[in-house]
């Protein structure tokens, strides 16, 4: 089993989540350079977008692995692990 503090419900990598922030980085700055309220609009929205994602994946569907559903997912993983094997 990998350390991880979370699970992906989408497709069950257990690990700690990856902060992920939506749109670009080139984009923010060409708009920043090119006039003040665009900038400022673009960056907002980055700020207000960023979410909590599967490194593998990228999915926001991470939940933790000590809740309910996280056990059971983390049960039907290392069972498919073992079955593989």
């Amino acid at each position: 089993m990998q350390d991880g503090t979370h699970i992906c419900t989408a497709c069950g990598c257990v690990a700690a989540p990856e902060r992920v922030t939506k749109g670009s980085f080139i984009v923010e700055l060409f708009l920043w350079l090119m006039f003040l309220a665009p900038g400022l609009i673009y960056s907002i929205w980055r700020l207000a977008s960023r979410f909590d994602a599967c490194p593998m994946c990228k999915s926001p569907q991470m939940i933790p692995v000590a809740s309910p559903r996280g056990q059971m997912l983390l049960a039907q993983v290392q069972g498919q692990m073992n079955a593989a094997r």
